[in-house]
């Protein structure tokens, strides 16, 4: 294919790659597929580069040096600038860990490999991600690292193969069927790796060099050829969403979708054509390269010191903003090198683009080695960071994986001349009762035993793994032996019965559960493991769950603190965390009610007004992370736990 001249519609292209992704970003939820926006881009760029490197290799005077001159001059410029900001601004808004990890992702990207670090780390749909304001130059990481070797191929290709077109079609098919081998099975690796979304580049390479025509095309076909790429790639942006298997087969629709719009307009004059040149899509996408570079961290940061997530009007202003950065971007940065009033010759802008990734590799890796530079924090941000970490001992009182025996329990406060009759058992949100059980036993001059281990539900089944089993064997044991007259079952529960609110359903008691064999599941369980206590005399306390915040909201504590801003109102909406309990909620009632020994002792009321759960209460964080309490939060608990050790039943 032969096209001549500037393409007024693939600047228009560019625009709907990149509006779809900043809205899905944003959280505009009609555009909940708009993340096949990169594919889109993936498709172009393999289309453009290819026309450049195949006329150019033809006409035998291809250099190497001068196409990666080429590629530092248009990417490395604008990134680095907003590697930069993007640092200075976690300096002043992340926590150490946060920003340490920042600074591990600028030294990977430097080197256009950070698709491999977010590979091994949360998927890109992960409330998780929403934390990494680089997250985004995952797919600049794939296209740089497909054009150091791409030239070479199509080097050798051209000069030693007669039919190099079918074997360039060759690698594109097994790219393509590696991501359909691996979608399932290594999701993560399927969408962040070269290897598995290759194919989409080379979708945009093979139309670059197919042979033109003999004949015209005729203006019906190539139109409704448009029509139906343009078609393609909207139902993709309005219908995909989240749980997409993606990219699979799914990625067919925006990926053949944009080599048909391509292969359209240049063809002729046509409907598509004459849209995608709309002057306002032709502006957008010019603004391109620099819109995605700087919506992401714009977004990361924004949601960093929002009480409740960015709303809908609050997003349009922070799109507003993203969109003057890319505008001055362009202008001040990316035209001047581009246009070679900058750096100029080759040699300079190699020489200029070493020293950029030199500096940003060294700098980066000294926060990563630094830990973030936690001194940054002070006053009521140090506090909240420093909220953050267990400093009354429940490590000491928590068996984890690494532990080789199950020998770790604790005899919390009181007088150790007393025998010991109430004991708590549990998971690691057990564990975190720790300062509140403490706070009681030496008040009252009883010591209370506290037995836990992390990730290991207080229940009577075969379904936790073999280590819990025997760790709650043992547990039920010291329970007979000692004479135990009260326990209380402290557990994040829900996290058995439905997993984690980001869809790993790894801790589920059984992963091939429905929700409702699931619930039944945890309900025979739980009922089984009172049953037995009941049996020794003993009386049951079931402690529901602490209410689950959200992913990151816990950073929000200190990035809010670093700019002067009141966390009040930070925190999940108190329907949202009785909807999650709604079940555990009857179960424990029900269980109450049938036996006059088994009680329930429920944190909500404590935790929660005027329909929230707060983060923070009187400047002091309750949690530790999204679902642990903090020491603070534990200590506030306390009265909670007084009917027990006072040896009464009234709750």
């Amino acid at each position: 294919m032969h096209t001549f001249g500037s393409r007024r519609d693939i600047d228009g292209l560019r625009a709907l790659a990149v509006i779809p992704v900043v809205l899905f970003h944003f959280g505009f939820s009609t555009f909940s597929g708009g993340f096949v926006g990169v594919d889109v881009f993936f498709v172009i760029s393999g289309f453009l580069i290819t026309t450049i490197l195949f006329r150019e290799i033809s006409a035998q005077r291809f250099s190497f040096i001068d196409f990666w001159a080429r590629r530092a001059r248009r990417i490395i410029p604008a990134l680095s600038v907003v590697m930069l900001v993007t640092l200075a601004l976690g300096w002043l808004l992340l926590t150490a860990k946060d920003f340490a990890e920042l600074g591990r992702t600028v030294r990977y990207q430097s080197l256009f490999i950070s698709n491999i670090l977010f590979m091994r780390e949360d998927g890109y749909f992960q409330p998780a991600s929403d934390l990494k304001p680089l997250l985004h130059t995952w797919s600049l990481a794939v296209e740089e690292q497909y054009y150091i070797f791409f030239p070479l191929l199509m080097a050798v290709l051209i000069r030693y193969f007669r039919h190099w077109r079918w074997m360039l079609f060759a690698v594109l098919l097994v790219s393509f069927g590696l991501n359909i081998a691996n979608i399932e099975h290594k999701p993560e690796f399927t969408f962040f790796s070269l290897p598995t979304r290759a194919w989409e580049l080379l979708c945009g390479a093979m139309l670059a060099v197919i042979p033109a025509p003999k004949q015209a095309v005729r203006p019906w076909l190539y139109q409704a050829v448009g029509l139906a790429g343009l078609a393609a790639v909207l139902v993709a942006v309005f219908t995909f969403d989240k749980s997409t298997v993606f990219p699979g087969w799914a990625a067919l629709l925006p990926v053949l979708g944009t080599t048909a719009l391509i292969w359209s307009g240049a063809q002729g004059a046509s409907l598509t054509g004459r849209l995608l040149s709309l002057r306002p899509l032709v502006w957008v996408g010019l603004l391109s390269y620099s819109l995605y570079l700087w919506h992401w961290p714009v977004f990361v940061y924004a949601n960093a010191i929002s009480i409740d997530g960015i709303q809908p009007v609050e997003a349009i202003g922070w799109i507003a903003l993203a969109l003057g950065l890319a505008w001055l971007s362009l202008r001040y940065i990316e035209l001047p090198f581009r246009e070679k009033r900058l750096l100029a010759s080759r040699n300079a802008v190699l020489a200029g683009s070493l020293a950029a990734i030199v500096a940003l590799v060294a700098t980066g890796s000294a926060i990563r080695s630094a830990d973030g530079v936690p001194q940054r924090l002070t006053g009521k941000a140090l506090e909240y960071a420093q909220s953050r970490e267990w400093r009354a001992g429940q490590m000491k009182c928590m068996l984890v994986t690494q532990d080789k025996e199950l020998d770790k329990a604790c005899l919390v406060g009181g007088n150790e001349d007393v025998p010991a009759t109430q004991l708590f058992w549990g998971d690691s949100h057990a564990a975190a009762l720790l300062p509140a059980i403490e706070n009681n036993a030496r008040r009252e001059g009883r010591p209370v035993w506290l037995y836990s281990m992390s990730a290991c539900p207080p229940i009577l089944s075969d379904d936790p793994r073999q280590r819990c089993k025997d760790f709650n064997e043992q547990t039920m044991e010291r329970v007979r032996s000692l004479g135990i007259k009260d326990v209380v079952l402290a557990s994040n529960w829900s996290l058995y019965v439905y997993g984690r609110e980001d869809g790993d359903k790894k801790v589920l008691l059984n992963s091939q559960d429905d929700t409702v064999q699931a619930e039944q599941r945890m309900a025979a369980a739980l009922k089984a493991r009172v049953a037995a206590l009941r049996a020794t005399g003993a009386q049951v306390w079931l402690f529901k769950e602490v209410p689950l915040q959200r992913k990151g909201a816990i950073n929000r504590l200190t990035s809010l603190a670093r700019i002067g801003r009141s966390a009040e109102g930070l925190g999940r909406p108190l329907e949202e965390h009785l909807a999650r309990q709604h079940f555990l909620s009857r179960l424990f009632e029900s269980m109450s009610a049938a036996d006059p020994g088994v009680h329930v002792i429920d944190p909500t009321p404590l935790m929660c007004s005027n329909g929230v759960c707060s983060i923070e209460v009187n400047g002091h964080s309750q949690y530790k992370d999204e679902d642990h309490l903090s020491d603070a939060g534990s200590s506030r608990l306390s009265p909670l736990f007084a009917p027990l050790l006072l040896g009464t039943s009234h709750n």
